[in-house]
């Protein structure tokens, strides 16, 4: 597995814990707003951010993304 890719895996697996979703509620959550695209392309700067910062991160980028 690429670092990307596991870094991907380990945001999912920490939203899904503060959240206490299932992984098909968070999978979807992902894919609806592209946060799996978001996180491979700012790799280089995400994966030096601690657990709470990744989260706080993907929740800003999905609030900028829903509908008003």
């Amino acid at each position: 597995m690429s670092k990307t890719a596991h870094f991907k895996v380990f945001c999912l697996e920490r939203y899904k814990s503060k959240y206490n979703m299932n992984g098909k509620e968070a999978i979807r959550l992902f894919k609806q707003y592209g946060v799996m695209e978001y996180l491979g392309s700012f790799y280089d700067v995400l994966h030096t951010f601690g657990d709470q910062h990744i989260v706080q991160e993907i929740d800003q980028f999905i609030e900028a993304r829903r509908p008003a």
